[in-house]
């Protein structure tokens, strides 16, 4: 289920990057006119961000998620009646505010139902839901918009958003509310010991180096996702003369690699725990692999080939995938299962402020340069110095304790 409903969050969002250039053509969107659409979406889903995770930790998984899939259904068919600029941004909006909740609830999900050696693996399934979606929106939406006209392409995705929620209404509940799970699994489940139900502000998150961890990965390196999201596209269009039909193959072959790497880069982490790293080593292991992954995008910019450039921002995207799923199990890595919704939020906000920081900086140096060579050269030295900064910050990856001083220090001050 977490699988899928990234999975159309994920169609949702790609729908208007694989039909980006067919539409500014016909609607006679600038460069910069098209950042601000991509903006208004990375606005309100930072705004979300504020409350939705401390929304789903305070009425739940099942009525929280519920509420998010819920309005970004209705915002995603309301891109048929968009007309221009703004009615475009405005149905951006609606949308980024629904899928705000998709991943603090998602990752709130994971942290119910399996304990910490399989949860970098289950948040790496789910989030190949990213990649699997924007396979599917190059091969959905270009065959959709060209039978029945662009509005069709929105209006599918809003129906298959629908669709899930009904289904996730009626079979999702924590286990120990759920009738149809085994003892044996009940218990294995619950192997650890459980955390005591209570909220916990972003103030008193704030105030631990394990959050400003979390907020620097993600301030630094989701808005690379974002960029390969609504840009690639655009980016290969203007590049390689590449049609709205002919984009397939290739978004395709990236976001495949990005699948790839997303489910891989759980399971290194999970398999390195399991061959007896501690959790510390196997995390940070794996999320510097991922890292080095994307050093040579810095050439895709300037590849002779198209096939070269797909290969470069293939493992580009395979990397950051890998990352994504162990940078989303720090969180309850360091943190207690009720505040693990809210330290994604706030993450997840910092990385939605940085999108919109990428997204005007790109449509600008478009506009004034036409070339993509900065923002390929930001993205390859992205990672390596967001891990640089999250081992400065949590050196030993230790939890952070809510209920007093920070864990993560001795009596002294100094990092264990």
């Amino acid at each position: 289920m977490l699988l899928a409903a990234t999975t159309i969050s994920y169609i949702d969002r790609q729908v208007l990057g694989v039909l980006a250039p067919f539409l500014q053509d016909k609607l006679n969107w600038s460069e910069l006119q098209y950042s601000y659409i991509v903006t208004a979406f990375q606005a309100a889903y930072a705004i979300g961000l504020l409350g939705a995770g401390a929304i789903i930790d305070r009425f739940g998984t099942r009525i929280g998620y519920a509420l998010a899939i819920g309005i970004w259904s209705v915002a995603a068919m309301s891109h048929a009646l968009a007309t221009g600029v703004v009615s475009f941004a405005a149905a951006r909006f609606a949308l980024g505010l629904g899928e705000s909740g998709n991943f603090p609830a998602a990752i709130k999900a994971v942290a119910e139902w399996f304990p910490q050696r399989e949860r970098a693996l289950a948040a790496g399934i789910f989030n190949s839901g990213s990649n699997i979606g924007a396979i599917v929106a190059p091969l959905l939406a270009p065959v959709v918009a060209a039978r029945w006209g662009w509005q069709a392409a929105f209006l599918c995705t809003g129906v298959l958003s629908a669709t899930w929620l009904t289904v996730w209404l009626l079979t999702y509940r924590t286990p120990d509310r759920q009738p149809r799970l085994a003892p044996a699994e009940r218990t294995y489940i619950g192997s650890e010991p459980a955390a005591p139900a209570q909220r916990v502000s972003w103030a008193h998150l704030l105030r631990h180096r394990q959050t400003w961890a979390f907020v620097a990965a993600k301030f630094l390196t989701d808005p690379i996702w974002w960029f390969f999201l609504f840009w690639l596209p655009k980016f290969l269009h203007a590049e390689y003369g590449l049609s709205l039909l002919e984009l397939g193959i290739p978004l395709i072959t990236i976001f495949l690699l990005a699948d790839i790497g997303s489910i891989a880069g759980g399971w290194l982490a999970g398999r390195l725990i399991r061959r007896g790293w501690s959790v510390n080593r196997a995390r940070k292991g794996a999320m510097l692999l991922c890292a080095l992954l994307i050093v040579p995008i810095s050439f895709a910019a300037k590849a002779n080939h198209l096939w070269l450039a797909v290969a470069l921002v293939g493992m580009a995207t395979a990397g950051h995938q890998g990352w994504s799923a162990n940078v989303y199990t720090l969180t309850s890595d360091m943190f207690p299962r009720h505040a693990v919704a809210s330290v994604v939020g706030i993450g997840s906000f910092a990385g939605a402020v940085g999108g919109m920081l990428i997204s005007t900086l790109t449509g600008l140096l478009l506009q004034a340069t036409g070339t993509y060579v900065p923002v390929f050269l930001m993205a390859g030295g992205a990672y390596l110095l967001a891990l640089a900064v999250v081992h400065l910050l949590v050196p030993a990856l230790a939890p952070a304790s809510l209920d007093g001083r920070d864990a993560s220090l001795t009596a002294d001050g100094v990092t264990p």
